[in-house]
């Protein structure tokens, strides 16, 4: 009988605790958003806003090999193909890591947020506000229960879906216009809850299937970031393969592109 008693009292918490904070994380944002810093695109001339672009890795700052920071992960990936892997620089002003570095004519942004996932946002609206990059031009990488682990697609906009890092990004940019990559990690097993299950570590074998994944959502970034005028590719998309092999992704409005083992 007391079990019954305290599963309903906690039952009866669980709107009201979800509640508060949903309204704790909302009151943090607006403290770190009341001062956005001036733009500035790292003491250089500011160039035509249309030739320059944001990636963020979305994440936990301290958190590296987890799931939950798996965007992180593919971000550093990126820029070690770039030449930049050591030109990381913390900057106070964004709350994050920051690398400025160029891709053909297109001057990118790479971004790390150093605050906690749920507010991961306040970094992105920094630094897009310190850069003048619009949000239709910030990609966003991050973990994504719905697909499997090698499982990876571009998606062009719209809600978030249920991550928290995307919610915030919506929040305080005030758009869902965001393209993002999402990087598969499939739903946890059994019982286990969805919060352990994220930010838990990968194990050995799932880590091999993560390489080969992060070196062809790489391929997948730089041609999306250089292909001015994308074409239709389809919906179903493609799984990562263990080749290392550039393709070229162009889909419409709301679509994927993953790939396939072959």
């Amino acid at each position: 009988m007391r079990g019954k008693v305290w599963a309903a009292v906690t039952q009866a918490f669980k709107l009201p605790m979800a509640l508060i904070r949903r309204m704790i994380t909302t009151l943090i944002k607006r403290v770190l958003m009341s001062r956005l810093p001036s733009p500035k695109m790292a003491g250089q001339t500011i160039v035509d806003c249309n030739r320059r672009k944001m990636v963020v890795g979305l994440g936990n700052p301290g958190m590296n090999g987890s799931r939950h920071s798996v965007g992180m992960a593919v971000l550093t990936t990126l820029a070690e193909r770039l030449g930049a892997p050591d030109s990381w620089r913390s900057d106070r002003q964004v709350s994050g890591e920051v690398v400025v570095t160029h891709l053909q004519d297109i001057q990118l942004v790479l971004l790390r947020p150093k605050l906690l996932m749920n507010v991961n946002g306040v970094s992105v609206a920094k630094a897009a506000s310190k850069y003048l990059i619009s949000p239709e031009h910030i990609l966003l990488i991050h973990n994504e229960l719905d697909k499997p682990l090698g499982k990876f697609g571009i998606k062009h906009g719209g809600s978030a879906r249920g991550h928290n890092g995307v919610r915030s990004c919506v929040d305080c940019l005030h758009t869902d216009v965001m393209p993002r990559l999402r990087i598969g990690i499939g739903r946890p097993p059994g019982k286990t809850p969805v919060d352990r299950y994220v930010l838990g570590r990968f194990s050995q074998e799932e880590q091999n299937v993560l390489d080969s994944v992060m070196k062809q959502s790489v391929d997948i970034l730089l041609t999306y970031i250089t292909d001015s005028q994308p074409q239709t590719s389809p919906a179903e998309g493609r799984r990562a393969s263990h080749k290392n092999k550039s393709r070229t992704l162009s889909p419409p409005q709301d679509t994927t592109e993953e790939q396939k083992p072959s």
